[in-house]
Protein backbone atom coordinates (compact mmCIF):
# COMPACT_ATOMS: atom_id res chain seq x y z
CA UNK A 1 0.00 0.00 0.00
CA UNK A 2 1.11 3.57 -0.57
CA UNK A 3 1.88 5.17 2.77
CA UNK A 4 0.35 8.63 3.08
CA UNK A 5 0.17 9.09 6.85
CA UNK A 6 2.22 7.87 9.82
CA UNK A 7 1.75 8.40 13.55
CA UNK A 8 4.85 7.96 15.70
CA UNK A 9 3.76 7.03 19.23
CA UNK A 10 6.50 8.32 21.57
CA UNK A 11 5.16 8.14 25.11
CA UNK A 12 8.00 6.77 27.24
CA UNK A 13 10.07 9.91 27.90
CA UNK A 14 12.08 12.77 26.42
CA UNK A 15 15.30 10.83 25.91
CA UNK A 16 13.53 7.85 24.34
CA UNK A 17 11.55 10.13 22.04
CA UNK A 18 14.71 11.94 20.98
CA UNK A 19 16.48 8.68 20.15
CA UNK A 20 13.88 8.10 17.43
CA UNK A 21 14.98 11.25 15.59
CA UNK A 22 17.70 9.61 13.40
CA UNK A 23 15.15 7.05 12.19
CA UNK A 24 12.68 9.89 11.62
CA UNK A 25 15.25 11.76 9.49
CA UNK A 26 15.63 8.72 7.21
CA UNK A 27 11.89 8.08 7.22
CA UNK A 28 11.24 11.62 6.01
CA UNK A 29 13.87 11.28 3.28
CA UNK A 30 12.16 8.09 2.05
CA UNK A 31 8.62 9.50 2.28
CA UNK A 32 8.98 13.24 1.60
CA UNK A 33 5.27 13.76 0.86
CA UNK A 34 3.81 11.71 3.71
CA UNK A 35 2.09 13.22 6.72
CA UNK A 36 4.24 12.21 9.70
CA UNK A 37 2.75 13.15 13.07
CA UNK A 38 3.96 12.37 16.58
CA UNK A 39 1.98 11.59 19.72
CA UNK A 40 3.73 12.56 23.00
CA UNK A 41 2.73 12.67 26.65
CA UNK A 42 5.66 14.72 27.99
CA UNK A 43 5.78 18.45 27.30
CA UNK A 44 9.53 18.40 26.75
CA UNK A 45 9.15 15.86 23.95
CA UNK A 46 6.36 17.96 22.44
CA UNK A 47 8.57 21.07 22.46
CA UNK A 48 11.53 19.19 20.93
CA UNK A 49 9.50 17.79 18.05
CA UNK A 50 7.41 20.90 17.42
CA UNK A 51 10.67 22.40 16.09
CA UNK A 52 11.65 19.36 14.06
CA UNK A 53 11.09 19.95 10.31
CA UNK A 54 10.65 16.20 9.71
CA UNK A 55 7.39 16.21 11.72
CA UNK A 56 4.13 17.45 10.24
CA UNK A 57 2.28 17.92 13.54
CA UNK A 58 2.81 17.06 17.21
CA UNK A 59 -0.10 15.77 19.28
CA UNK A 60 0.16 16.05 23.06
CA UNK A 61 -1.92 14.03 25.49
CA UNK A 62 -1.29 13.52 29.21
CA UNK A 63 -2.19 9.85 29.48
CA UNK A 64 -0.99 9.74 33.09
CA UNK A 65 -3.37 12.37 34.42
CA UNK A 66 -6.31 12.87 32.03
CA UNK A 67 -9.50 10.89 32.85
CA UNK A 68 -9.77 7.53 31.08
CA UNK A 69 -13.10 8.42 29.46
CA UNK A 70 -11.64 11.60 28.00
CA UNK A 71 -8.58 9.67 26.80
CA UNK A 72 -10.70 7.04 25.05
CA UNK A 73 -12.65 9.79 23.28
CA UNK A 74 -9.35 11.33 22.16
CA UNK A 75 -8.07 8.00 20.77
CA UNK A 76 -11.34 7.20 19.02
CA UNK A 77 -11.13 10.60 17.37
CA UNK A 78 -7.77 9.59 15.88
CA UNK A 79 -8.90 6.13 14.85
CA UNK A 80 -8.46 5.38 11.16
CA UNK A 81 -6.54 8.58 10.38
CA UNK A 82 -3.15 6.90 9.86
CA UNK A 83 -1.86 4.20 7.54
CA UNK A 84 0.94 3.33 9.96
CA UNK A 85 1.62 3.63 13.68
CA UNK A 86 5.14 3.21 15.02
CA UNK A 87 5.70 2.39 18.67
CA UNK A 88 9.01 4.06 19.52
CA UNK A 89 11.60 1.85 21.21
CA UNK A 90 11.54 1.19 24.16
CA UNK A 91 7.80 1.02 24.90
CA UNK A 92 7.16 -2.37 26.43
CA UNK A 93 4.15 -1.72 28.63
CA UNK A 94 0.83 -3.20 27.59
CA UNK A 95 -0.83 0.21 27.78
CA UNK A 96 1.31 1.53 24.90
CA UNK A 97 0.41 -1.37 22.64
CA UNK A 98 -3.30 -1.05 23.44
CA UNK A 99 -3.11 2.62 22.45
CA UNK A 100 -1.57 1.69 19.08
CA UNK A 101 -4.20 -1.03 18.61
CA UNK A 102 -7.08 1.34 19.37
CA UNK A 103 -5.82 3.78 16.73
CA UNK A 104 -6.74 1.13 14.16
CA UNK A 105 -3.95 1.66 11.63
CA UNK A 106 -3.58 -1.15 9.03
CA UNK A 107 0.17 -1.30 9.76
CA UNK A 108 1.36 -1.21 13.37
CA UNK A 109 5.11 -1.43 14.01
CA UNK A 110 6.63 -2.45 17.33
CA UNK A 111 9.12 -4.66 19.14
CA UNK A 112 8.91 -8.08 20.68
CA UNK A 113 10.87 -7.59 23.88
CA UNK A 114 13.20 -10.14 25.41
CA UNK A 115 11.52 -9.89 28.81
CA UNK A 116 7.79 -10.08 29.61
CA UNK A 117 6.92 -9.96 25.91
CA UNK A 118 3.48 -11.54 26.25
CA UNK A 119 2.63 -9.38 29.23
CA UNK A 120 3.32 -6.33 27.07
CA UNK A 121 0.73 -7.52 24.48
CA UNK A 122 3.32 -6.99 21.73
CA UNK A 123 1.20 -9.09 19.34
CA UNK A 124 -1.29 -6.19 19.06
CA UNK A 125 1.26 -4.77 16.62
CA UNK A 126 1.11 -6.67 13.32
CA UNK A 127 4.70 -6.03 12.20
CA UNK A 128 7.28 -6.66 14.87
CA UNK A 129 11.00 -7.24 15.27
CA UNK A 130 12.84 -8.98 18.07
CA UNK A 131 14.70 -6.81 20.57
CA UNK A 132 18.50 -7.24 20.44
CA UNK A 133 20.56 -6.48 23.53
CA UNK A 134 23.66 -5.50 21.56
CA UNK A 135 21.94 -2.59 19.80
CA UNK A 136 21.67 1.04 20.86
CA UNK A 137 18.13 2.43 21.17
CA UNK A 138 18.76 4.49 18.02
CA UNK A 139 19.67 1.32 16.12
CA UNK A 140 16.56 -0.47 17.40
CA UNK A 141 14.44 2.33 15.94
CA UNK A 142 16.35 2.17 12.66
CA UNK A 143 15.65 -1.55 12.44
CA UNK A 144 11.98 -0.83 13.11
CA UNK A 145 11.51 1.61 10.23
CA UNK A 146 13.24 -0.82 7.88
CA UNK A 147 9.93 -2.70 8.00
CA UNK A 148 8.61 0.16 5.82
CA UNK A 149 11.44 -0.37 3.30
CA UNK A 150 13.22 2.76 4.51
CA UNK A 151 16.71 2.89 3.08
CA UNK A 152 19.36 3.09 5.80
CA UNK A 153 22.42 5.06 4.78
CA UNK A 154 25.87 3.95 5.88
CA UNK A 155 26.19 7.12 7.95
CA UNK A 156 23.43 7.22 10.55
CA UNK A 157 22.27 10.76 11.45
CA UNK A 158 22.93 12.24 14.90
CA UNK A 159 20.11 13.03 17.30
CA UNK A 160 18.09 15.96 16.02
CA UNK A 161 17.67 18.96 18.34
CA UNK A 162 16.53 22.09 16.52
CA UNK A 163 16.79 25.46 18.27
CA UNK A 164 15.08 28.58 17.00
CA UNK A 165 16.55 32.11 17.03
CA UNK A 166 14.09 32.90 19.82
CA UNK A 167 15.43 29.99 21.89
CA UNK A 168 18.93 31.46 21.59
CA UNK A 169 17.66 34.94 22.46
CA UNK A 170 15.90 33.59 25.55
CA UNK A 171 19.15 31.94 26.65
CA UNK A 172 21.10 35.18 26.23
CA UNK A 173 18.44 37.09 28.19
CA UNK A 174 18.76 34.53 31.02
CA UNK A 175 22.55 34.94 31.07
CA UNK A 176 22.27 38.72 31.09
CA UNK A 177 19.71 38.59 33.92
CA UNK A 178 22.26 36.63 35.98
CA UNK A 179 25.15 38.93 34.95
CA UNK A 180 26.91 36.11 33.12
CA UNK A 181 28.90 36.76 29.92
CA UNK A 182 27.74 34.75 26.87
CA UNK A 183 31.34 33.64 26.24
CA UNK A 184 31.96 32.32 29.77
CA UNK A 185 33.43 28.89 30.52
CA UNK A 186 30.17 27.14 31.40
CA UNK A 187 29.95 23.55 32.59
CA UNK A 188 26.49 22.05 32.89
CA UNK A 189 25.47 19.52 35.56
CA UNK A 190 22.37 17.37 35.55
CA UNK A 191 22.30 15.55 38.87
CA UNK A 192 18.72 14.32 38.56
CA UNK A 193 17.01 11.53 36.68
CA UNK A 194 13.60 10.07 36.07
CA UNK A 195 11.93 8.65 39.17
CA UNK A 196 9.63 6.12 37.48
CA UNK A 197 10.69 2.48 37.92
CA UNK A 198 12.89 3.45 40.88
CA UNK A 199 15.35 5.27 38.61
CA UNK A 200 16.24 7.83 41.26
CA UNK A 201 18.73 5.12 42.31
CA UNK A 202 20.83 5.86 39.22
CA UNK A 203 21.74 9.31 40.55
CA UNK A 204 25.30 10.09 41.61
CA UNK A 205 25.28 11.67 45.07
CA UNK A 206 24.49 15.42 45.17
CA UNK A 207 27.34 16.09 47.63
CA UNK A 208 29.74 14.57 45.08
CA UNK A 209 28.41 16.87 42.36
CA UNK A 210 28.96 19.77 44.76
CA UNK A 211 32.53 18.70 45.45
CA UNK A 212 33.23 18.33 41.73
CA UNK A 213 31.72 21.76 41.04
CA UNK A 214 33.90 23.47 43.65
CA UNK A 215 37.02 21.89 42.13
CA UNK A 216 36.06 23.08 38.66
CA UNK A 217 35.56 26.63 39.91
CA UNK A 218 38.87 26.57 41.78
CA UNK A 219 41.00 25.02 38.99
CA UNK A 220 39.32 26.36 35.84
CA UNK A 221 37.33 29.38 37.00
CA UNK A 222 34.32 27.57 35.53
CA UNK A 223 30.72 28.69 35.91
CA UNK A 224 28.54 25.77 36.98
CA UNK A 225 24.97 25.65 35.65
CA UNK A 226 22.64 23.23 37.43
CA UNK A 227 19.98 21.89 35.07
CA UNK A 228 16.80 20.01 35.88
CA UNK A 229 13.04 20.06 35.86
CA UNK A 230 10.73 21.54 38.52
CA UNK A 231 10.80 18.27 40.47
CA UNK A 232 14.61 18.54 40.68
CA UNK A 233 14.68 22.11 42.00
CA UNK A 234 15.18 21.04 45.62
CA UNK A 235 18.00 18.70 44.55
CA UNK A 236 19.76 21.55 42.74
CA UNK A 237 19.25 23.88 45.69
CA UNK A 238 20.94 21.35 47.95
CA UNK A 239 23.89 21.09 45.57
CA UNK A 240 24.18 24.87 45.31
CA UNK A 241 24.02 25.24 49.09
CA UNK A 242 26.85 22.71 49.41
CA UNK A 243 28.78 24.86 46.88
CA UNK A 244 28.22 27.95 49.03
CA UNK A 245 25.90 29.42 46.40
CA UNK A 246 28.59 29.52 43.70
CA UNK A 247 26.49 27.69 41.05
CA UNK A 248 23.49 28.91 39.05
CA UNK A 249 20.22 26.97 38.95
CA UNK A 250 18.51 26.87 35.57
CA UNK A 251 14.71 26.74 35.77
CA UNK A 252 13.42 27.77 32.36
CA UNK A 253 11.07 26.44 29.64
CA UNK A 254 12.48 23.31 28.09
CA UNK A 255 13.84 24.73 24.84
CA UNK A 256 15.41 27.69 26.65
CA UNK A 257 17.09 25.06 28.84
CA UNK A 258 18.38 23.36 25.69
CA UNK A 259 19.68 26.68 24.34
CA UNK A 260 21.48 27.33 27.65
CA UNK A 261 22.97 23.83 27.50
CA UNK A 262 24.31 24.76 24.06
CA UNK A 263 26.37 27.49 25.77
CA UNK A 264 28.22 24.88 27.85
CA UNK A 265 31.73 23.69 27.00
CA UNK A 266 31.03 20.40 28.79
CA UNK A 267 28.03 18.58 30.23
CA UNK A 268 28.33 16.28 33.29
CA UNK A 269 25.34 14.10 34.02
CA UNK A 270 23.80 10.85 35.06
CA UNK A 271 22.14 8.52 32.55
CA UNK A 272 19.19 10.81 31.82
CA UNK A 273 17.07 12.37 29.09
CA UNK A 274 19.12 15.58 29.29
CA UNK A 275 22.20 13.50 28.48
CA UNK A 276 20.57 12.69 25.14
CA UNK A 277 19.62 16.33 24.60
CA UNK A 278 23.29 17.20 25.21
CA UNK A 279 24.27 14.56 22.64
CA UNK A 280 21.81 16.07 20.16
CA UNK A 281 23.45 19.45 20.76
CA UNK A 282 26.84 17.82 20.03
CA UNK A 283 28.21 18.75 23.47
CA UNK A 284 31.18 16.91 24.99
CA UNK A 285 29.77 14.76 27.79
CA UNK A 286 31.04 13.05 30.93
CA UNK A 287 28.31 10.66 32.01
CA UNK A 288 28.10 8.66 35.24
CA UNK A 289 26.38 5.31 34.77
CA UNK A 290 24.82 2.97 37.31
CA UNK A 291 23.03 -0.28 36.46
CA UNK A 292 21.82 0.45 32.91
CA UNK A 293 23.24 -1.42 29.94
CA UNK A 294 25.48 1.25 28.34
CA UNK A 295 25.05 -0.37 24.93
CA UNK A 296 21.42 0.79 24.95
CA UNK A 297 21.89 4.45 25.72
CA UNK A 298 25.45 5.74 25.49
CA UNK A 299 25.58 9.34 24.13
CA UNK A 300 24.95 9.00 20.41
CA UNK A 301 27.43 10.50 17.94
CA UNK A 302 29.10 12.99 20.23
CA UNK A 303 32.37 13.09 22.16
CA UNK A 304 31.93 11.49 25.58
CA UNK A 305 33.57 9.68 28.46
CA UNK A 306 31.65 7.25 30.64
CA UNK A 307 32.46 6.69 34.31
CA UNK A 308 31.12 3.30 35.30
CA UNK A 309 31.91 0.38 37.60
CA UNK A 310 31.29 -2.81 35.54
CA UNK A 311 30.43 -5.09 38.46
CA UNK A 312 29.76 -8.79 38.01
CA UNK A 313 26.05 -8.11 38.57
CA UNK A 314 25.67 -5.24 36.13
CA UNK A 315 24.03 -4.24 33.95
CA UNK A 316 21.01 -5.56 35.81
CA UNK A 317 18.29 -3.33 34.36
CA UNK A 318 16.56 -4.33 31.14
CA UNK A 319 13.48 -2.99 29.38
CA UNK A 320 10.40 -4.39 31.05
CA UNK A 321 7.64 -3.18 33.36
CA UNK A 322 9.86 -4.28 36.28
CA UNK A 323 11.37 -1.41 38.28
CA UNK A 324 15.08 -1.22 39.00
CA UNK A 325 16.11 -3.12 42.11
CA UNK A 326 19.42 -4.22 43.55
CA UNK A 327 20.19 -7.87 44.27
CA UNK A 328 22.30 -7.01 47.32
CA UNK A 329 20.74 -6.65 50.74
CA UNK A 330 23.66 -4.61 52.02
CA UNK A 331 25.61 -1.87 50.24
CA UNK A 332 22.88 -1.52 47.64
CA UNK A 333 23.48 0.17 44.27
CA UNK A 334 27.24 0.03 44.83
CA UNK A 335 27.60 0.41 41.04
CA UNK A 336 26.88 4.14 41.50
CA UNK A 337 27.53 4.79 45.21
CA UNK A 338 31.16 3.57 44.98
CA UNK A 339 32.08 5.97 42.16
CA UNK A 340 34.14 8.65 43.87
CA UNK A 341 34.79 12.27 42.97
CA UNK A 342 38.38 11.61 41.89
CA UNK A 343 37.22 9.21 39.16
CA UNK A 344 34.83 11.74 37.67
CA UNK A 345 37.36 14.55 38.11
CA UNK A 346 39.89 12.55 36.08
CA UNK A 347 37.37 12.09 33.26
CA UNK A 348 36.33 15.76 33.35
CA UNK A 349 39.90 17.10 33.30
CA UNK A 350 40.79 14.77 30.43
CA UNK A 351 37.77 15.97 28.47
CA UNK A 352 38.65 19.62 29.13
CA UNK A 353 42.16 18.98 27.85
CA UNK A 354 40.68 17.51 24.67
CA UNK A 355 38.33 20.47 24.24
CA UNK A 356 41.17 22.98 24.61
CA UNK A 357 43.51 21.34 22.08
Amino acid sequence: MKIRSILIVALSGIGDALMFSPALRLLRESLPDARIDMLCMYKGAEELYSRNPDISHVLYWDFLHFPIRRTLKFLIGLRGQYDVTISVYPQNRWQYNIICFLLGSPIRLGHKYNHYAWRSLYFLNNRTIQERDELHNVEENLELVKLLNVHLTKKTPPLQVHLTPQDYRNAIIWLETHNLPPNGFFIGFHAGSAELKNHSKRRWAPEKYASLGKRLIEHYNATILLFGGPDELELNRNINNAMNGMAYIVQTPFMTTAALMKQCALFVCNDTGLMHVAAGLQLPIVTIFAYTNPMYVYPWKTQYLMVRHPLECSPCFYYSPRPARCRWKEDQYRCITHIDVDEVWEAVTHMISQIRK
